[in-house]
């Protein structure tokens, strides 16, 4: 998963849905760590940025945000 700080606008809902995965740190989102398991959560948090700031990928595949 990445996270593109510049887009981010740190409304903080990926780090609600997923805390696990994600924090806010000088007001926009930073992974938890570089990687995770794409689970429902972290789906759910790539779903719902208003920015669409996070990408969920498996291996080379983007899975997320989902369409």
């Amino acid at each position: 998963m990445t996270v593109d700080r510049s887009a981010c606008l740190g409304s903080g809902i990926c780090a609600s849905l997923a805390p696990e995965s994600f924090r806010l740190e000088d007001e926009r989102s930073r992974p938890v760590r570089e990687t995770a398991e794409p689970g429902e959560a972290l789906l759910d948090a790539a779903d719902s940025c208003p920015a669409a700031a996070i990408t969920v990928t498996e291996g080379t595949e983007v899975i997320g945000p989902r369409p």
